[in-house]
């Protein structure tokens, strides 16, 4: 890990993730002993939209079941457990963050994938994995805390087999006024690497990907989170504040914000390799 990657591995580690999601479900009056997947959903999908972002994504890369699945940044592994669950996939869950790695495997054991998702720590722009190894390179919401874009695009390629797609759901830059932070990614601007739209969509097909899609779900994902917003003090205590801490309300606020007034766009797209 390097002086690029330590900053952004400490703003999303942190430690006793695992007790606090427990004690979270414990208030909810569940048990890890009996969940779902879908369960987890408010907590391990680290993305606007949520689960059904997830699924929008699977649907738009025409995902049937089976495929051998990159997860970059991956995080605790909400997508990873959805696409195996509900499609069959096989997921390798890739994140910068060991506290995440940690906590992703734990609640993988509780709904009892472990057999389909599996986990490792390591850098998105330098995969430890051989050429062609997955059919389906997958990202939601990395790029924003990656410098060196035209790598991870570049290393998204060389894992993927001929025939693969790269399925991304991303935030680009939007007006080009600058954000307010703290923001969900990032605490502070020297964590965040927006590039806007154009730019990112360029990079991405530099990387020797042919476009399928290229959706804006700009709206939708504002409207998500100014729902969240507004279930805030009265919400379930199972959320993204047990990741976010103390800054979850200013981070939301300062997105909704970003997204309103456009300095902010969301994409979900869909290459072939």
């Amino acid at each position: 890990m390097d002086d690029a990657t330590t900053p952004v591995a400490a703003h999303y580690g942190r430690p006793g993730i695992v007790e606090s999601i427990r004690a979270a479900l414990r208030e909810a009056g569940r048990s890890p002993d009996v969940l779902q997947p879908e369960d987890l959903a408010p907590v391990d999908q680290f993305h606007t939209r949520g689960r059904e972002a997830t699924l929008d994504l699977a649907r738009l890369a025409e995902l049937t079941g089976g495929e051998q699945v990159l997860d970059v940044g991956g995080g605790l592994g909400g997508p990873a457990r959805t696409l195996a669950s509900t499609l069959g996939c096989h997921v390798t869950v890739l994140d910068l963050t060991p506290e995440f790695r940690e906590a992703g495997e734990e609640l993988t054991r509780w709904v009892g994938l472990g057999d389909r998702v599996s986990f490792e720590t390591g850098d998105g722009t330098a995969l430890p994995f051989e050429p062609a190894s997955f059919d389906v390179v997958w990202t939601q919401h990395l790029s924003m805390n990656v410098p060196d874009k035209r790598k991870l695009f570049a290393e998204a390629c060389r894992v993927l087999r001929p025939g693969g797609r790269l399925a991304i759901h991303e935030i680009s830059a939007g007006s080009g006024e600058p954000l307010d932070f703290p923001v969900p990614w990032a605490s502070r601007a020297e964590l965040s690497f927006l590039l806007p739209e154009r730019e990112l969509r360029a990079l991405v097909r530099e990387a020797g990907v042919h476009e399928r899609i290229w959706v804006d779900v700009t709206d939708p994902s504002l409207a998500w989170v100014e729902a969240r917003l507004a279930a805030a003090g009265s919400g379930p205590a199972l959320g993204l504040q047990v990741l976010l801490g103390p800054a979850a309300g200013a981070a939301f606020v300062n997105l909704r914000r970003g997204l309103a007034e456009r300095r902010l766009r969301v994409v979900e797209a869909v290459f072939d390799r």
